[in-house]
């Protein structure tokens, strides 16, 4: 067992290999002498503002410039785009590249308005998953990929299921039991019951529901209906473990993060149902790292204090899940391309904007240092800004203190401030926190979202 470092020995009279990618791996453990049948495929997509897509229709293109597939669906109130479909080797940490990311950017432009500019700063978040492409070891031809799945049984009784689709997922589950009860010659007590089997919150939840939640726990209308939607009537059960949030309104309820309506009750109610890591919650119980892999890392820390609390984890603990989770952010949800797309943009200020940045980081630097240090920088917000908090102010410094020393740079603010023009970087907690006024002038040509 993984998280105990325990082995358990497990007695049963069939085993089925659903490993989707390691189908070869599990199958070559049962025969070393088998063919191998998976063709793994690397599909990257990214998410980006609502804006890119209307909020009740998707658009699916068949037939792009170099023949492969690109889509357009709206999810969780952001725009789901993809996809590529490129030959890959297996990988436990799949990540997406800059070049996958740079051909669904590409072909998104054809489909959109000349109002709205394509930039990569808009890419909130970017992943690889990989599908596990089937030949059927079933047929004579065996250089054809199975268009649906395939159920396979070996010598030893190994049976394997392969290749198909979200949306057939319970019929693939019901012939591969079936398959099960022939092989190894089982004798159910009954037939099938999962076909119009609700999922477990479905049987009492309606539409409405969420209305309850505000009324009767005073939970923020957002939230409610995102509890509602997700846990369906045992959206409950989560709202009655929620905290006060010392204000008015909404009464409890206190969020990850403000853009999201995730609440610090479900990492409880996650713990409950045997979450475990910090990527538990935010890849898995919430949706979090895909929809805004720089608001999962902003969450990160509350998230480890919570679970911290919740499971008796001492500092090394906290420390091995931080660092787990970061090195998933970076590496599998873009976190690195994003800082990467920041970094290679070239310096393009002009004369003018140049010198109005200087004027304004030398205010900053007080004493002619050639670089900010935290204290100068919460200083000068203090003074712009009064309500900013640590963990806002936390979050400020990770997005300027590009190459993380604890201090700020000339040429990282003016990267920032080029990032920002070109594109690269769509919105900053900087700027708006130090209320820096934008220099007015005529859009230039060259603008082009961020090298797209």
């Amino acid at each position: 067992m993984h998280i105990l470092d325990k082995e358990f020995t497990i007695r049963t009279k069939c085993v089925v290999n659903a490993t989707g990618p390691y189908t070869d791996t599990v199958r070559q453990l049962d025969d070393p002498s088998l063919p191998k049948i998976c063709q793994p495929s690397a599909g990257v997509h990214i998410v980006l503002p609502d804006y890119y897509s209307p909020t009740n229709m998707g658009l699916l293109d068949p037939n792009t410039s170099d023949g492969r597939i690109i889509f357009f669906l709206p999810w969780q109130k952001h725009t789901l785009a993809g996809t590529t479909d490129t030959p890959c080797e297996l990988s436990d940490f799949p990540s997406p590249s800059t070049e996958d990311v740079d051909f669904i950017l590409g072909e998104v432009k054809h489909y959109l308005s000349s109002d709205v500019q394509v930039r990569r700063g808009d890419v909130l978040s970017a992943w690889a998953g990989i599908r596990p492409l089937v030949l059927n070891p079933n047929k004579k031809d065996t250089q054809s990929i199975a268009r649906n799945h395939i159920i396979h049984v070996s010598d030893s009784g190994l049976v394997t299921i392969g290749g198909g689709k979200w949306t057939t997922y319970r019929q693939m589950a019901e012939e591969t039991v079936d398959r099960c009860i022939e092989s190894a010659n089982l004798q159910p007590k009954r037939g099938c019951v999962t076909k119009g089997l609700m999922l477990n919150g479905g049987e009492k939840w309606t539409p409405t529901s969420y209305i309850r939640l505000v009324q009767d726990y005073g939970l923020d209308t957002e939230v409610a209906i995102h509890l509602s939607h997700t846990y369906g009537d045992q959206a409950y059960k989560v709202a009655d473990l929620s905290s006060l949030t010392g204000k008015r309104w909404p009464v409890i309820g206190k969020r990850l993060h403000e853009e999201f309506p995730y609440i610090e009750a479900e990492i409880s109610y996650a713990i409950k149902e045997y979450a475990r890591t910090a990527v538990d919650i935010l890849a898995r119980r919430t949706r979090l790292s895909f929809l805004n892999v720089i608001a999962a890392d902003e969450a990160l820390p509350n998230i480890i204090q919570i679970m911290a609390k919740e499971l008796k984890w001492d500092e090394e603990k906290q420390k091995e899940e931080t660092d787990r989770a970061k090195r998933f952010l970076l590496g599998e949800m873009g976190l690195n391309l994003k800082r990467d797309m920041r970094r290679d943009v070239p310096i393009n200020l002009t004369r003018e904007e140049m010198s109005y940045y200087m004027k304004y980081f030398r205010q900053i630097d007080v004493k002619n240092k050639g670089f900010l240090t935290m204290t100068d920088l919460k200083r000068h917000l203090q003074v712009s800004n009064n309500d900013i908090s640590d963990d806002e102010f936390r979050i400020l410094m990770g997005e300027i203190d590009q190459n993380q020393n604890g201090i700020i740079e000339t040429e990282e603010f003016l990267q920032l401030m080029s990032a920002i023009k070109s594109g690269a970087v769509s919105t900053s907690h900087f700027v708006k926190a130090a209320r820096i006024d934008k220099i007015k002038k005529n859009p230039s040509p060259e603008r082009s979202g961020g090298g797209i």
